[in-house]
């Protein structure tokens, strides 16, 4: 194997944007972005969901911050509502039959505020015309008259009892009892003493005559109860007719306009009835009664009853609704029945207090709702679940439930749920809901995912340019010219690691665009260039990487220890990337390997300390099956091996390392020194194969730190996978260093070509006769594993024969 094979070339080491690639000088010369960069996927996801008017086909946006859900998701339906029918307005009305559960009316858009004004203009015109109808002098002399007939019927019933009980020597008179008949005798009544001295006879037949003439009285007094029912019946019927009148020019229109919604003529109708039943309320009220040193309000009749609770104004709305609630409480998503607070500490309420709740301003268009939010909000996904399965909005006082005591409140007629519901949130939310939440498979039947990454072809790139030049107009920012999309899009491409995709998290492009704006203005540019992007890129790292900096500086001072230089049997240079929030940066770490006689097997001492996460574990355990495989193959191999990340005081997790501890345990199998100026990434598998890992660059740039802190020395560098060389975007200065051959970097595809590399001695083929070339990696290692494996048989049949010899002497 050619050494020099395996080294990469500058080209392969990061992709740079041509700024030749765009046909424009600045991104003031272009239009803006119209749609979303790249997500074809979610595109067409989202599509169908909108398309889809079945129950259960609502949309979950699910993709990491940043990705432009929420801007996806408002352009499209911005688009598509408007050619979509504005929905109804929403009333609630007084209910007179049952006040308890006010009634919901539906109207055309902008008929409701019509209707509410209608309403209101007619309640005015009665209390306007019913008071004068009542002192017009019509209506005084029909009322006169029937008091009149009322009164001369009384009186003929009186006058005629009057004159027969005259006749008959008696008088009819008042008592504190009423109306009773009794004796007289020359013009005056009967004294008891009178009364007493009569002869029995003369008693009986004036108590015959007395009882004949009550008993006519009571009949009299019948009639007269009769003669006044009917005479209030009259009354009320010239009230009612006078009403009638009165409310009925009013009405007509009324009707004659709402003539084609039954729902509102029924309502008029029960308007009229209860007018009628009230006319009293209209006539000029009495002054309260005051009390000295006490001002007491005037009591007017409440006509609140009549007005309209104009629940939902459609008035304004051009297409379908477009409601995000970005605080999805249970009231603000349904709805919410307000109380005023009375003398007294009495709280009341009545149907004009209901007030709507987001889903009643998205009905018959588009609610989009924060999945975090609502999950996070007492009450509000178990109401969201029941109002999609029922198809209907309930507004319910949710805490009703917990009071020991019931207060005054209303349960409004539901309002039918005509919206397309759209939650937005993280994949984990998604899946969380999918298995933890039966009813969410049934109500949420379209998922749209947005990737944080999309594939780099020219269309994306100008997208690229068309999003950064949106982006400057609406925030009035300086434009930027080709070089400086150019170093956008290298920025980008870093942020994924992939020299094939571009970030497609929008919001950290966009804070570089505005970093990158800030520098330019501070230096009175008029554009945004590459040197801008690129300042505002070691500004960003400049502010947070104190801990980097600490870190190397312990590393140069040697508190820790890292080689660069020289070579070491069973030491090897590891890297690791620390993240720190939004900071991340790659740290070197000592492994080394000891190997010595015995039955342990492999001893991961940060395993043994509680130190090592599961996947660590499983590529120090993968070890065990390269070992056998490769040098087991015709004899058993024992020994023991310890492997430790040195001064590594916190926890280790991932096999990124497993190729490192394997180059250290075959180093110190075979007494190889390894180089000490070549660090190593990679995982491994039990065939020997090295593995892709993540953080590649950060991991690389740490360890170029080092090296150029402690002495750039041309032969230092990194061996990272093969199978990460479209993964490298990699720094300008680390590319410089490889350009001037200062700094190298290695590809491998296994772990023969890595030894190769680190040791200089080649791996070694295994021979036909299941051997390995003398003086090669692989036969040094198989060499020493026969030497133990020898060495323990002879300790092993030792051990034995003086156990069997001692056993002997016993039985003696």
């Amino acid at each position: 194997m050619v050494i020099d094979d395996l080294k990469l070339p500058v080209e392969k080491l990061r992709w740079e944007c041509d700024p030749q690639s765009f046909d424009f000088e600045t991104t003031s010369d272009i239009p803006g972005l119209e749609g979303t960069v790249g997500q074809v996927r979610a595109l067409k996801s989202i599509e169908f969901g909108l398309g889809m008017q079945e129950d259960g086909f609502n949309i979950f946006l699910a993709g990491e911050p940043g990705t432009g859900r929420s801007t996806t998701i408002n352009n499209l339906l911005s688009k598509r509502a408007k050619s979509e029918p504005p929905p109804k307005d929403w009333c609630y009305l007084h209910n007179f039959k049952s006040q308890d559960n006010p009634i919901a009316i539906p109207l055309p858009a902008g008929m409701g505020c019509q209707f509410a004004c209608d309403m209101d203009e007619f309640v005015e015109g009665v209390k306007a015309n019913i008071p004068k109808a009542l002192e017009s002098k019509e209506y005084e002399t029909n009322k006169l008259a029937i008091m009149e007939d009322y009164q001369e019927k009384n009186s003929e019933l009186f006058g005629n009892l009057e004159k027969e009980a005259g006749e008959k020597s008696f008088a009819l008179q008042r008592t504190v009892s009423g109306l009773v008949m009794v004796p007289q005798k020359e013009g005056r009544s009967y004294t008891q003493e009178e009364y007493d001295a009569l002869s029995k006879e003369e008693r009986d037949k004036l108590d015959e005559v007395g009882k004949e003439l009550s008993e006519k009285l009571n009949d009299v007094l019948r009639q007269v109860r009769e003669n006044e029912k009917s005479t209030k019946e009259e009354l009320a019927k010239l009230d009612r007719e006078l009403g009638l009148f009165s409310v009925g020019h009013h009405l007509d229109p009324l009707r004659d306009k709402y003539r084609e919604f039954q729902k509102v003529l029924d309502y008029l109708e029960t308007v009229q009835e209860d007018i009628l039943l009230n006319l009293e309320d209209f006539k000029p009220q009495p002054p309260a009664p005051q009390l000295p040193g006490i001002r007491l309000p005037r009591q007017e009749p409440s006509f609140e009853r009549y007005k309209v609770n104009l629940f939902v104004d459609n008035k304004e709305i051009q297409g379908a609704p477009i409601i995000f609630e970005a605080n999805p409480t249970y009231n603000n998503l349904f709805g919410r029945i307000e109380h005023v607070m009375q003398m007294g500490g009495a709280a009341t309420t009545n149907f004009t207090l209901i007030k709507p709740g987001a889903l009643h301003r998205a009905n018959g268009g588009y609610l989009i709702v924060d999945a975090r939010e609502v999950l996070i909000n007492p009450f509000a996904w178990d109401a969201l679940k029941r109002c999609i399965r029922n198809g209907v909005i309930r507004i319910e006082d949710v805490l009703e439930q917990y009071r020991f005591m019931t207060v005054v409140s209303l349960k409004p007629e539901p309002i039918p749920l005509q919206a397309k519901i759209i939650m937005i949130g993280s994949p984990w939310i998604y899946y969380l809901l999918y298995y933890l939440e039966p009813d969410y498979r049934k109500f949420f039947k379209v998922k749209a995912e947005f990737d944080s990454r999309v594939n780099r072809t020219p269309e994306i790139m100008k997208d690229y340019a068309l999003f950064v030049s949106i982006h400057c107009r609406e925030e009035k920012l300086l434009p930027f010219d080709r070089t400086g999309v150019a170093a956008l899009l290298d920025y980008s491409a870093r942020l994924v690691e992939d020299q094939e995709k571009l970030s497609a998290q929008f919001m950290e492009i966009s804070d570089m665009i505005r970093e990158a704006d800030y520098w330019a203005q501070k230096e009175n540019s008029p554009v945004v260039t590459r040197e801008y992007v690129k300042r505002a890129i070691a500004e960003k790292n400049y502010r947070s990487n104190r801990i980097e900096e600490r870190m190397q500086e312990m590393i140069t001072d040697g508190i820790i220890l890292v080689d660069t230089a020289g070579g070491e049997v069973g030491q090897i240079n590891g890297l690791s990337v620390i993240t720190l929030g939004d900071f991340a940066f790659g740290r070197p770490s000592r492994v080394t390997a000891r190997v010595y006689m015995g039955r342990g097997g492999m001893v991961n001492i940060e395993r043994e300390v509680k130190l090592s996460g599961p996947i660590h574990d499983k590529g120090v355990l993968i070890l065990t099956g390269y070992l056998g495989g490769k040098y087991a193959h015709d004899k058993p191999i024992s020994f023991s091996a310890s492997l430790c990340f040195e001064q590594s005081y916190e926890g280790v997790e991932g096999d990124s390392a497993s190729s490192t501890e394997l180059y250290a345990l075959l180093s110190a199998l075979s007494g190889v020194p390894l180089k000490q100026g070549i660090a190593v990434t990679g995982s491994v598998n039990q065939l020997g194969k090295v593995q892709p890992i993540g953080g590649v660059n950060y991991k690389i740039e740490g360890f170029y730190a080092v090296c150029k802190a402690k002495g750039l020395t041309g032969d230092q560098g990194v061996i990272i996978p093969k199978s990460n060389e479209r993964h490298l975007m990699l720094s300008d200065e680390v590319v410089e260093a490889v350009k001037e051959g200062k700094f190298h970097i290695w590809s491998v595809e296994s772990i023969d070509q890595g030894i190769e590399l680190l040791t200089g001695v080649p791996a070694g083929e295994l021979l036909a006769d299941g051997t390995y070339a003398a003086g090669t990696i692989n036969g040094m290692v198989d060499k020493r594993l026969r030497e133990m494996q020898e060495k323990m048989k002879k300790m092993t049949a030792t051990g034995e024969k003086e156990e069997k010899a001692g056993n002997n002497r016993n039985d003696k």
